[in-house]
């Protein structure tokens, strides 16, 4: 296998594409490089992503400003080795053989950048914590 070639995808899903899973998808690529293929999607996206999930992602050096909200699709839960819905419900197709985790974590809609704040970091903890998995995975 190509060391170039990823060796896990993840599929972030919420209801807009506009927060949570644009920012969960910027610190993956940003901390992950091209080891791990991203993917982001929503069951009802939005026309932009969040302005102050924008601001909140550049403070920390990463830029999602050129992200468009993407709809969510069979195929693209089908391409994606893991899962991981944050308040899309039942929207989210469910085919065997993928790892599903939902990540319970405030809507950034209609917030400030202030209060978008605590949701990234919480969010880069938790891509931290996955990053570590997906490695472990691939060693054993």
């Amino acid at each position: 296998m190509p060391t170039t070639a990823p060796v896990a995808s993840v599929l972030f899903v919420c209801v807009h594409n506009a927060g949570r899973s644009q920012m969960a998808a910027g610190f993956l690529s940003h901390l992950a490089g091209d080891r791990i293929e991203v993917r982001s999607a929503g069951s009802l996206p939005a026309e932009q992503v969040n302005p102050a999930a924008v601001a909140a992602m550049k403070e920390v050096g990463i830029d999602i400003s050129g992200q468009i909200p993407k709809v969510l699709t069979p195929e693209a839960v089908q391409a994606s080795d893991y899962v991981i819905t944050m308040g899309c419900g039942d929207a989210c197709p469910i085919f065997p053989g993928k790892k599903y985790l939902d990540w319970t974590l405030d809507d950034p809609a209609g917030k400030g950048v202030e209060a978008v704040r605590p949701i990234r970091d919480e969010i880069k903890t938790r891509i931290q914590a996955l990053i570590t998995e997906i490695d472990a995975q691939q060693e054993s």
